[in-house]
């Protein structure tokens, strides 16, 4: 991806999300940080993704690791400076690499002077500047709305004699976006952020950013039948039909503001994460034009690949269901973040097969979208076990043991199998997560020795879909389930320049065995595609090994 491509370019781009504190630590202390960061952007590079999405390294109390912000325009000392970050960026560049930033505008640390200032009455200039409420007349919160993390998304402030809006921790309250003070506060600081010289943002829980007015209940919809990533069946949270406490058509209006600062800026990109059992319809909503041709985000990225399922059926309703209603939006899929458990793990199990995490990397490099790849996803690193006494998350302290959080997706990247730390750090400080055993023999070095690895896969599939102007931005055509084989995924891409591929995946471990030639017309092998456990049989039916893939050229 050119650097002066523009931003419509994004689209079809391949984005690493590096989580700082767990990528490369490059002082020392056990915590990762940008300077580690930067020592390690070869990596990426010899990957062949397009660019860099940094998590949250912002100065924060770390309630939630950054996700907290005290200080938006500062960066914490535990991972360095402005001039470290500025280097980073340089480096990035120099590799031919895009940086984006993680922004919170939805929520912010309590620690924060905005917040500061507006708990201490009612009256000071930024009394408003968050989201308050009275009591009911028996003291009770406002509304039964909740918070993500467990209890009420209220808290009472002793002060103000009221209560305060949090979506997520306490000490996470939320932002009053309706406030237009606080949105033009909040331009100013990515206008800062601009200036300094990123290329886009990623919009953390940018669906939360607005709240009904009127503060009335959400309806209930009692226990769900099937799990959703944005929150598990034994968390209450999902019990709820959210209607009022996020979703608004305010935060529509607010995003086409800042899609205009942007836009101003050259080739910057939003990418937004939205959260909700309705993600499909409001990544659609949040990334098209308005009707009067209003721009707002870029892309946007959801849960629905991020669940334990990965059958064909609902992969083929996932995508069909956000095909439905695209409009002009544009999709970013992801298998794996710092908020789900791995990939490797969800969908293999305690030992995952090698083909495949093979075949869930050409999924996702061959649906239509762009993609969001977490660090160490590469390697096929499953899911570190992380004891009680060991956790850091406070969503896996409050809902242990049932739910056991997000440390075990954020433990430290292993570098190098045989250095002290597996080339995270020196090796003389313990590491913020400990580090996993399971992870040693999957180290970088390892895996770059080695023709055969996950990695060197990672790296051939990334080259080759550069190449395929139909899986980078064409359209996709899902094709129905074969009675033959219903655990075979099939759907084709068609670039504008009349490029057609087919893509079949069988997502079991059994051999499957269908006809396809009559609907595609002549195929042959797509020229160099990294697929494996396909052929033709004599009469000419396809057949797949178990987690086979086929890229075929159509016509």
């Amino acid at each position: 991806m050119s650097m002066s491509d523009g931003a419509h370019a994004w689209r079809g781009a391949v984005i690493y999300q590096i989580y700082p504190r767990s990528f490369a630590d490059g002082n020392g202390d056990g915590i990762g940080d940008l300077c580690g960061a930067t020592a390690r952007l070869d990596h990426l590079a010899r990957l062949g993704v397009d660019a860099v999405w940094l998590s949250p390294f912002f100065k924060s109390p770390m309630k939630d690791f950054g996700y907290d912000i005290a200080d938006y325009r500062a960066v914490d000392p535990m991972f360095g400076t402005l001039d470290d970050l500025r280097a980073l960026i340089a480096r990035a560049h120099d590799l031919g690499l895009k940086v984006m930033i993680d922004q919170v505008l939805s929520h912010c640390s309590d620690q924060h002077a905005w917040f500061i200032e507006s708990r201490a009455s009612r009256d000071n200039p930024r009394a408003d500047w968050f989201v308050w409420a009275d009591a009911r007349n028996d003291g009770t919160p406002p509304n039964n709305w909740l918070s993500i993390f467990g209890g009420s998304a209220w808290q009472w402030d002793t002060r103000r004699r009221q209560y305060y809006l949090h979506n997520f921790l306490a000490s996470q309250p939320d932002l009053n976006v309706q406030n237009p003070a606080v949105q033009q506060a909040l331009l100013e600081v990515i206008g800062f952020w601009l200036d300094l010289g990123v290329d886009g943002f990623r919009l953390d829980a940018i669906n939360f950013c607005c709240h009904d007015l009127q503060l009335r209940d959400n309806p209930g919809r009692g226990v769900p039948t099937e799990e959703n990533a944005t929150a598990p069946s034994n968390n209450p949270y999902s019990w709820q039909q959210h209607l009022y406490d996020k979703n608004q058509p305010e935060t529509l209006a607010f995003l086409e503001r800042v899609r205009a600062l942007c836009d101003g800026h050259g080739d910057i990109v939003l990418l937004g994460e939205i959260g909700d059992a309705s993600a499909s319809r409001l990544v659609a909503e949040y990334t098209r034009s308005g009707a009067q041709g209003q721009h707002r985000l870029h892309q946007g990225y959801c849960f629905d690949l991020l669940t334990e399922a990965r059958d064909a059926e609902h992969l083929r309703r996932v995508i069909t269901g956000y095909e439905a209603v695209a409009g002009d939006g544009w999709p970013c899929w992801a298998l794996s973040s710092h908020d789900v458990v791995r990939v490797a793990t969800r969908w293999g199990g305690a030992e995952p097969d090698a083909r495949q995490l093979r075949a869930a990397c050409a999924l996702l490099l061959s649906l239509r979208g762009s993609v969001c790849l977490y660090q160490g996803e590469e390697l096929g690193l499953p899911e570190a076990e992380i004891a009680f006494a060991d956790l850091r998350d406070p969503y896996g302290i409050t809902m242990w043991p049932e739910f056991k959080g997000r440390d075990g997706c954020r433990t430290p990247m292993p570098w190098v199998a045989d250095a002290p730390d597996l080339g995270f750090g020196s090796g003389s400080v313990r590491p913020w997560l400990p580090l996993a055993a399971s992870h040693g023999p999957l180290a970088v070095d390892r895996q770059t020795a080695d023709p055969g690895s996950l990695l060197n896969h990672w790296r051939d599939w990334l080259a080759w879909r550069r190449g395929q102007p139909a899986l980078r931005t064409g359209a996709i055509e899902v094709w129905p389930a074969a009675a033959e084989a219903p655990d075979v995924l099939l759907f084709e891409r068609i670039a504008d320049d009349g490029q057609r591929l087919l893509c079949a995946f069988n997502l079991s471990p059994e051999v499957q065995r269908l006809p396809v030639q009559p609907r595609a017309g002549r195929l042959r092998p797509a020229d160099g595609a990294p697929g494996r456990g396909a052929r033709w049989a004599a009469d000419g039916a396809l057949v797949l090994e178990p987690w086979g893939v086929l890229h075929a050229c159509c016509g």
